[in-house]
Formats: structure tokens, C-alpha cells, sequence
């Protein structure tokens, strides 16, 4: 299926959709994800009445990998999808990666947006070709240079971005689905996220918006960093969830459900 914006015609990524109403949550994966590993948030939106949309960004699962692959493009495809499945009230729940694409695809579509949630994520990865953006590409990129696969690297890189401790099923599921990813979609994907500058939408921001870090997400999205971004935009909350890393909503799903859920319905209830 094909969508138009003002952008051009976009094939729609895959997805999914769970529950009805008139009020969609679009889940948004980071660099490391696929919509499988959204299923303890799945099951509380649904259970409190939210309607929901999980995607594969560009690139991932059974979407289409695009010829450029970048933020913007992946929030043009957004914007598509936003069109074509989009309700009443929408909000999109963002995570990494995905809380970029997410910022972006407001900045295309404020119209379509009613809400944000910005999980472990910025507005911009610092300045462009710096050498700190050359060092947190190959360092990642690295194990796949010297011939491992992504189902032997995933594991390891994932241990230390999780919090001190963190283990269950959830984390054990995004090990799974992380595993999967196709390693030109990984390399691409951590190209995109360090060339992302998107500081210039938090000042456009006029809609209510939740930023979540956790305690030890020191090198993808310190706190300190997403509580200066949540400063910048006038109607937001700021959440730091103790002892998880990257990957809250995965690492303590109670906690980071009860933050998700508490912000939807004081703020979209009916």
C-alpha cells in the first residue's frame, strides 16, 4: 500500500494495530528494535482503552529498506502512516531513535499530533563529522567489521546499555528481536541517528509532551541531556526512572507504564 503527503508518495512500513477508538498510540522503535518488543506497553494501552500502532521503520522487519536512509525520511514515512491509519486524538510514543523520528515527524505533521512521549532519546546527536560521532559509529560498527554477526554482537552491546541488574522477560525479548535486525539496516541506522539535528522543533512543541530517561543511560541519552531538552519545550514533563538504563520500558515495564499511562489519561481522557 502507497501514502502521499507533501513530501511524495511513500510505501507504507509495515505494521500493526491493536484495539480501537478514537485515540492511537503510534509506537515508535529506537536503532536496535522492531514493533515485537512493544508488547508489555501494547497490552496496558489496550487494557486502559487506547488504540494502538506499532511499526518497522524503514529498513525494518518486513518494511522495505529506502535508498537514503535518515531521520527525516523515516518521519516522512511516519507522516504517511499517520494519514492513512491516523484517529482523533494521536499520540506518538517514541523510543531513541523513533523519539527523534518522532520530533521530526511532528515538526512535518503538527496538525496530525496531539501528544509525545520522548523515551531515552535528544534533539540532536551534537555537531555534525565531529569525532565523537565518528567514535560512537565505530565502535558499533566495529564487531561487524571484524566478521560477527548481529545475533553474536547483540547481546554483548545490549548487556551494558541495560541498567545494573536488568533481567526478565521484556529484556529478554528485546535481546530476540534486536538479534534479527538485518546489519545494513544497523549500520544505517547508527549513521542516521549521529547526523540528527532537530533542536530547532523543541521551540514548536505546543502540545503536551512526556521526556522518560533512565538513571544509567549515560551514553545513548544522559539525563541530564533529556531534562535540558524537556526545558526547551514549553508543555513537558520530565521522568527519570531509577536503576534502568536504555531500555526502561523493557528494564522495569510496571514503572514506565505507570508514567506512560498517568500522562495519557490526565491529558487525553475524555
Amino acid at each position: 500500500m502507497t501514502a502521499s503527503n507533501n513530501y511524495g508518495p511513500y510505501r507504507l512500513p509495515d505494521y500493526c494495530v491493536t484495539g480501537a477508538g478514537d485515540k492511537s498510540v503510534f509506537l515508535l522503535h529506537g536503532a536496535f528494535g522492531a514493533k515485537e518488543y512493544w508488547l508489555q506497553q501494547t497490552a496496558a494501552l489496550v487494557a486502559s482503552g487506547y488504540r494502538v500502532v506499532a511499526w518497522d521503520a524503514p529498513g525494518y522487519g518486513l518494511s522495505p529498506m529506502p535508498e537514503n536512509f535518515s531521520i527525516e525520511s523515516a518521519a516522512r514515512a511516519c507522516v504517511s502512516l499517520m494519514k492513512a491509519l491516523g484517529t482523533k486524538t494521536n499520540i506518538l510514543l517514541g523510543h531513541s531513535m523513533g523519539g527523534m523520528i518522532a520530533q521530526r515527524t511532528f515538526d512535518y505533521y503538527p496538525e496530525g499530533i496531539q501528544g509525545l512521549i520522548l523515551s531515552s532519546t535528544s534533539a540532536a546527536f551534537g555537531g555534525r563529522g565531529g569525532e565523537w560521532q565518528k567514535k560512537f559509529v565505530a565502535d558499533r560498527v566495529a564487531p561487524l567489521d571484524a566478521g560477527k554477526t548481529i545475533p553474536e554482537y547483540a547481546p554483548v552491546m545490549l548487556k551494558k546499555m541495560f541498567g545494573p541488574g536488568s533481567t526478565g522477560g521484556a529484556t529478554d525479548l528485546v535481546v530476540q528481536v534486536i538479534s534479527r535486525m538485518r546489519e545494513e539496516t544497523f549500520r544505517a541506522a547508527i549513521e542516521a541517528v549521529t547526523k540528527y539535528e532537530g533542536r530547532d522543533v523543541l521551540s514548536k512543541m505546543n502540545i503536551p509532551v512526556l521526556c522518560v530517561a533512565g538513571e544509567h543511560d549515560l551514553s545513548a541519552a544522559p539525563p541530564k541531556v533529556m531534562e535540558k531538552m524537556a526545558g526547551k519545550i514549553a508543555a513537558s514533563e520530565f521522568v527519570c526512572m531509577p536503576g534502568v538504563g536504555h531500555f526502561g520500558w523493557a528494564e522495569a515495564p510496571d514503572v514506565y507504564n505507570e508514567h506512560m499511562l498517568q500522562f495519557l489519561n490526565k491529558n487525553f481522557s475524555d
